[in-house]
């Protein structure tokens, strides 16, 4: 590693951290030590630890302070948690057991916990923290614990006190900080200890000691060396830093807190292991999106990814501009990376111009992984996104303009870099606005430019002609030609905009123009204005999906159209789609649509047209819409009271989003399960469900409004609950989709919220849409 004179020590957290420990330390080489439980995917939160430690390492080396590095995996840890993307039928019965027992999702690890603990290294890596690995199943196993594993269980008495006084934890007499490994079956998460000899262990696995894993019963002695168990974890913490002879090593504030694992921990390390504490780091949450993430619960972006979708150099720097007592908070979507980009650039600069003294020039500088680049050109991240989007510009030609002179070979490969992670950004997390595709098709929007906007294309269309533009004379004379109609700035470029992207805003018109072929251009800004001409009728504008008139298919019984005229249901079927349990893409786009939503409360449900009807509806079947509470109204409570949306799989968590947005009902279903033709009608006595959720049937009012095929109800309330029969899985091929409206959610909602449903069902999980629109009253 690169040293660096400073001229006095910089306002730089990770400097005055090993400052300190140096002074404390009178400069004696220091051991600094992280670790984790390797339960799942490791989140991008446990890389702020990795780096905090890294950096803090790094500044010690920096300072002439002799250093090791370590990171422990706690791989004899029980798995006391499923992520959503393993399989329940496969992994359910490895509760319990240490993480490095439990074989290993790709079928090639040598364990469950040993994959994920590998793909967190590789992230590690990639980000320039190269620590030392130690297992902790091989520190038991190779005896090195032993010690510390006796005087634990020699001193219980003592732990029992320490647990009493400085945590309020009162334990039992027989109580000992040790589980054993169930020779029996094989699960340490439910044994107890409850007694000692000097050699032996005794133990029972009990059942029911925890919510998450069943012991077997079984009873016996064992001796607690060599990995035949571990220590509870407030004895095993301070454990591993008497044995690895750590010096440092912080953990999260929680653990620190007053009466916390790390209070307990220096005292055990006082009065049973008698070894001094390690300097501690308290630092604050990394937050995905405002929320605290977990591995074994599968909550927030993995490490893994971040790796992807930021440059390692940039990954580094979110850590490292933020100080260690502040809380970190990345949601990539929207404009977050632009943003972080121009944070590095603007703290690059202030480098190359002030050196390490400046705290923000100093972050950048223990951002970079290996030598420190000379003073060069970067382009702007924001501005290389813009371009990549309009493909007649000659990227390397425009930033060479930009800067002023042709690139060196250092800011082509910076280029080359940036270009590679905007295409992520732009395909995965960028704003609306900020995403410029030129439609193949005349925008359905475009019918609906006022005459004026028109007229100012066919005014656009002469300019162009022959002559040949700069764009920045372009721009001035499009802007001038719509002020001399009438027109405003947005309205004359929202013209250009809405007719070549079906959106009102994008890039600069003239450049926008000018990247595009010109007779494209011309052919396209013609055809709009044969638009105004085109009359169609009311009826004509309102139907955007075809009626389906099938009867082997599906309709509405007549006397329920009778009693509700205003009732209107759309269907669609999907074919080939593949259905998963969870999507990263799906996650990312669901965490920005909710933070999209802002502040919402019960006026965004009580004001809902829609959630107003179903209540209506609901009401008129004689069914209590507090206990049977339709499901626009249940997710949208959810979302008001702070609550996640649960899970399911990616056709139902897609569709559901639709649901939150417009409030209106849909439902997904098994297509390859169900019998046609299907019918929507009231139910009649003595009829029947076996809903989700549900162990046995239950009957139905003969009031509530279901969807029956030839086998029986599948779909009951306006997608209440649907039957078991007919749930979509991982195994569903094909998919039957409905949606419906009453009272004041019209045909236009109906159709709206079809088309999104069935758009977002195929952008998640594939397929083909083999028929779509309105079942014909």
């Amino acid at each position: 590693m690169e040293k660096y004179n400073l001229k006095g020590i910089s306002m730089f957290w990770a400097d005055e951290i090993a400052k300190k420990i140096k002074e404390e330390s009178r400069g004696k080489p220091q051991h600094v030590d992280d670790m984790k439980t390797p339960s799942g995917r490791i989140h991008v939160g446990s890389l702020r630890g990795v780096l905090i430690h890294d950096l803090v390492f790094k500044a010690l080396l920096n300072l002439g302070v002799k250093a090791t590095s370590t990171y422990v995996f706690n791989d004899l840890d029980p798995m006391d948690g499923l992520p959503a993307y393993l399989p329940q039928k496969i992994y359910e019965k490895y509760m319990g057991f240490p993480l490095f027992k439990i074989p290993a999702p790709d079928g090639k690890s040598a364990s469950l916990g040993y994959q994920y603990a590998h793909e967190f290294i590789e992230t590690m890596q990639i980000l320039g923290a190269v620590p030392e690995i130690v297992w902790s199943h091989e520190l038991y196993e190779s005896g090195k614990m032993n010690k510390v594993v006796k005087e634990a269980l020699d001193k219980a008495a003592i732990i029992r006190d320490i647990y009493q006084e400085v945590a309020g934890y009162r334990r039992n007499e027989n109580w000992y900080p040790f589980q054993v490994i169930c020779p029996h079956c094989g699960k340490v998460g439910t044994t107890v200890v409850d007694g000692w000899d000097g050699q032996k262990v005794k133990f029972t696995c009990q059942k029911d000691l925890v919510s998450w894993a069943c012991g077997c019963g079984h009873e016996g002695a064992i001796s607690p060396f060599n990995g035949n168990g571990k220590l509870l974890w407030k004895v095993d913490w301070p454990a591993h830093w008497k044995v690895l002879g750590v010096t440092v090593e912080g953990a999260g504030k929680d653990h620190s807190s007053a009466g916390g694992s790390r209070d307990v921990a220096k005292v055990i390390l006082e009065k049973v292991y008698h070894y001094p504490n390690p300097f501690d780091i308290p630092y604050e949450w990394f937050l995905a999106g405002g929320r605290k993430m977990s591995s074994s619960k599968g909550v927030g972006v993995s490490a893994r990814e971040l790796a992807d979708i930021l440059p390692p150099r940039v990954g580094r720097f979110l850590f490292a501009r933020t100080n260690f007592n502040r809380q970190l908070n990345f949601d990539p979507q929207g404009m977050t990376i632009p943003d972080i980009f121009d944070e590095y650039d603007r703290c690059a600069n202030l480098f190359w111009s002030e050196g390490g003294d400046n705290d923000q020039g100093r972050a950048w500088q223990m951002s970079q992984i290996g030598a420190v680049p000379k003073t060069h050109f970067l382009p702007r991240f924001i501005d290389v996104a813009k371009y990549l989007q309009m493909p007649k510009v000659k990227m390397e030609e425009k930033f060479a303009e930009v800067k002023g002179g042709k690139l060196t070979e250092v800011e082509k490969e910076e280029f080359k870099i940036r270009t590679e992670y905007a295409k992520i950004w732009i395909e995965k997390y960028a704003p609306q606005e900020k995403t410029y595709q030129v439609t193949q098709e005349i925008p359905q929007a475009a019918a609906d430019l006022s005459q004026a906007q028109k007229e100012y294309l066919q005014k656009v269309v002469s300019l162009l002609g022959d002559k040949k533009w700069q764009a920045e004379k372009l721009q001035n004379t499009l802007y001038q030609a719509g002020k001399e109609m009438g027109l405003k700035p947005k309205e004359a470029f929202g013209a250009i905009y809405v007719s070549l992207l079906g959106k009102d805003h994008g890039p600069k018109a003239a450049w926008l123009v000018l990247d595009l072929n010109k007779d494209f251009v011309i052919e396209r800004f013609k055809k709009v204005g044969e638009m105004s001409s085109e009359k169609k009728s009311n009826q004509e504008v309102k139907n955007r999906l075809p009626d389906i008139s099938d009867p082997n298919l599906i309709t509405i019984d007549q006397n329920l159209m009778q009693k509700y005229p205003s009732l209107i249901a759309g269907i669609a079927v999907i074919k080939g789609v593949k259905v998963v349990r969870e999507s990263p893409e799906l996650e990312a786009y669901k965490q920005s649509f909710l933070k999209n939503l802002g502040e919402v409360g019960k006026d965004w449900i009580e004001s809902s047209k829609a959630i107003l009807s179903y209540k209506k509806l609901y009401r008129q079947m004689d069914v209590d819409w507090h206990k049977k509470m339709p499901s626009p109204l249940a997710l949208r409570r959810r979302i008001v009271q702070g609550k996640d949306l649960s899970r399911v799989n990616t056709c139902v968590d897609a569709y559901n989003l639709v649901v939150v947005k417009y409030g209106v009902s849909a439902g997904a279903f098994d297509l390859d399960k169900m019998k046609f033709p299907a019918v929507l009608r009231e139910a009649h006595q003595g009829e029947k469900i076996l809903p989700l959720l549900e162990d046995k049937e239950i009957k139905l009012n003969e009031k509530e409004i279901c969807y029956f095929d030839r086998i029986g109800a599948y779909n009951l309330d306006f997608n209440y609950k649907d039957a078991q029969r007919t749930l979509v899985t991982e195994e569903t091929g094909n998919l039957w989709i409905n949606v419906e409206g009453v009272y004041e959610i019209n045909r236009i909602e109906v159709e709206r919220s079809l088309q999104e449903v069935v758009d977002s069902i195929v952008r998640f999980c594939g397929g083909k849409i083999d028929k779509m629109g309105i079942v014909k009253r």
